[in-house]
């Protein structure tokens, strides 16, 4: 299982690239075309994957989007569309039937109701993907399966509409939605899509049995999760290890290594709580030299110093076993690296994650330097080749984490990395 640590955009999908080639299937697990993974090829080409997993890139690997994530299925075709054209093998996707649709009324509300918070927004994408986790949790969301039968279609999306045409006609005063443009429209979808959906659960648990190797793959981080992440700002699934199981159909038992990636740094997208930001030169230094915009929204990632407060919180709420630290090549040619250690919060140090989102939103970071280095790292291979101070730096990392670090990101390529303990 890959989980992000932070909030999101810390470098999962060259993580899963780098594994794809031994393992059977990778799973994307929950959320939506909210989020992305950018990966780039030994013969540099640069994707960046938005529902489908990074698997895909790997010849062998069966990819997988699993029964926990939402679908937009005309995103999800013009994204098949794209790495068809350039010579990728979609012919194994395989869709849960159980994955849950974001329909065009989940759209439109989603950038109304955002709109009309004003500065109490959250921050979404506007995609739809709450108002689609909301139905689903409702017991009124349409799925997958639900496009391999039209009668069953319009009956769900009559019950819906019911609701949904009301409020954003009487609410918001926008246009109602035709279901049968709707019908029409996803009927098409369904026609496209239907080689491409199983049951994955069933096929995973199989594939587990015979012995082979299923790689479970989130979006967003574990301070975006909705239950575990800084509530209300965070996205409307659960990216952390318990999301992994629900949302692929896999038990708990079956897991054998949780592996989190880390920035070397941190980033965070859209609104919220992010105690070591940074507003000054050195905020726009790491947004540069980091290329920190991101893959699927296009916005400016707000950046800040490695923070070990939600390092070690996201230690203990998934029970990582390793970690990989991505773009630590970002920090080559700095005098001096500050860590987060705690938080002071109110004259009252903090070690731990503050329990109210008061005391998060009063947090300030409490910081030790580490000395830098200038030496460029990005050929390095074997952790003794890296400078004394990138390596000193590492291990404080590792040991304010709470979990071993075990591969090193040191360039944005898919060979550019430093493996101290193999994670297969």
């Amino acid at each position: 299982m890959i989980i992000g640590a932070q909030w999101g955009d810390e470098g999962k999908g060259k993580a899963t690239d780098l594994l794809g080639g031994r393992v059977h299937y990778v799973v994307r697990y929950q959320g939506g075309n909210n989020a992305g993974h950018t990966v780039i090829t030994p013969d540099g080409q640069r994707y960046a994957l938005h529902l489908i997993p990074s698997g895909v890139l790997t010849p062998g690997c069966t990819p997988v989007i699993g029964n926990g994530v939402v679908v937009d299925p005309k995103v999800l075709l013009e994204e098949m569309a794209g790495l068809i054209e350039r010579g990728v093998d979609l012919s194994t996707l395989l869709i849960s039937a159980d994955a849950h649709l974001i329909m065009p009324h989940h759209r439109v509300l989603d950038k109304v109701v955002e709109r009309y918070l004003g500065k109490a927004r959250i921050g979404t994408t506007g995609r739809g993907i709450g108002p689609a986790y909301g139905d689903k949790l409702a017991r009124m969301g349409i799925r997958v399966a639900d496009l391999l039968d039209e009668n069953i279609l319009r009956q769900k999306l009559e019950l819906a509409l019911r609701e949904k045409n009301q409020v954003l006609v009487k609410v918001y005063n926008r246009k109602a939605i035709d279901i049968e443009e709707v019908v029409a429209e996803y009927s098409e979808y369904a026609e496209k899509l239907r080689p491409h959906i199983a049951d994955t659960r069933l096929l995973l648990n199989q594939a587990l049995e015979r012995g082979e190797t299923v790689l479970l793959e989130g979006s967003q981080g574990t301070l975006l999760d909705v239950d575990h992440g800084t509530y209300p700002f965070v996205t409307s699934s659960n990216p952390t290890a318990g999301g992994a199981c629900s949302g692929s159909g896999i038990g708990p038992t079956k897991l054998n290594r949780i592996i989190g990636i880390l920035k070397a740094y941190t980033t965070r997208v859209g609104s919220g709580p992010f105690p070591t930001e940074l507003h000054d030169e050195m905020g726009e230094y790491l947004r540069t030299t980091g290329g920190e915009v991101g893959v699927t929204t296009g916005r400016d990632r707000r950046c800040g110093w490695f923070d070990a407060v939600i390092a070690r919180y996201a230690t203990r709420v998934n029970g990582m076993t390793d970690y990989f630290l991505t773009k630590l090549d970002v920090l080559s040619g700095l005098d001096e690296v500050p860590i987060c250690v705690a938080y002071d919060v109110d004259g009252v140090r903090h070690d731990d994650m503050p329990m109210t989102q008061t005391e998060l939103h009063h947090a300030t970071p409490i910081y030790e330097t580490m000395p830098g280095w200038k030496e460029d790292i990005t050929a390095c291979r074997g952790f003794d080749e890296l400078p004394a101070n990138a390596q000193a730096y590492i291990r404080r990392l590792e040991e304010l984490s709470g979990a071993r670090i075990s591969v090193i990101g040191v360039g944005p390529g898919r060979e550019q990395n430093v493996v101290i303990n193999d994670l297969i």
